[in-house]
C-alpha cells in the first residue's frame, strides 16, 4: 500500500492512527487501541453466531473473537485467496481480532483537521466512524473501537 499523503498545516494537537485497508477502504483505528497485528489461521467458527462473528482462534494463550469487518461494514466478501489479516484490539478484558485485508501505516494526525461524518456517509459506516479525516488523495474514516464492537443490541462476548 502507498503512504497515504497527510495535509498538514495545522501545528495544533496530533493524534497517531494505523490505517487499515477493507475492500479498498481505508480506515484508521486509534494507535493506542491497537495491540497487534496477526495473520488469521487455524479458525475456529462459532455455531449460531452472528454474522460479524467470524470465529475464534487461540493466539498465544488468549482466545480471540474475529470480528468480520466486512460484514460489520455492510462491504461485500473477500473473493481472493490472500491471507487475511487481523488488528488485535482489547475490550473489558477480552480480546478480538478486526479482519482486515491490509495493514497500511501509522500516521500522525492533526486532531483539529478531523471532520464530522457526512451526512451521505452509509448508515452502517456512521454508527462506527468517529470522523473523517481528508488526505491530500483519499478520504480517511476513523473509526470508533467501541462502538465498532457494539453489535446492534447484542455486544461482542467470546
Amino acid at each position: 500500500m502507498s503512504e497515504p499523503q497527510v495535509r498538514n498545516e495545522n501545528t495544533g494537537p496530533m493524534e497517531e492512527f494505523v490505517t487499515v485497508m477493507i475492500a479498498g477502504q481505508l480506515f484508521g483505528l486509534p494507535i493506542s487501541r491497537v495491540q497487534d497485528v496477526f495473520m488469521l489461521k487455524d479458525m475456529t467458527e462459532v455455531p449460531l453466531a452472528i454474522p460479524e462473528i467470524a470465529g475464534v482462534l487461540n493466539l498465544r494463550g488468549r482466545i480471540i473473537t474475529a470480528i468480520d469487518m466486512r460484514e460489520r461494514l455492510g462491504l461485500p466478501p473477500r473473493e481472493d485467496d490472500e491471507p487475511a489479516m487481523a488488528v488485535g484490539i482489547e475490550m473489558d478484558r477480552e480480546s478480538f481480532g478486526l479482519v482486515i485485508d491490509r495493514i497500511g501505516d501509522v500516521l500522525h494526525l492533526p486532531i483539529n483537521d478531523f471532520d464530522a461524518n457526512p451526512v451521505n456517509l452509509d448508515p452502517r459506516w456512521k454508527s462506527v466512524a468517529q470522523s473523517i479525516f481528508m488526505l491530500d488523495d483519499q478520504l480517511l474514516v476513523l473509526l470508533d473501537v467501541d462502538r465498532v464492537l457494539e453489535l446492534g443490541d447484542r455486544e461482542v462476548a467470546a
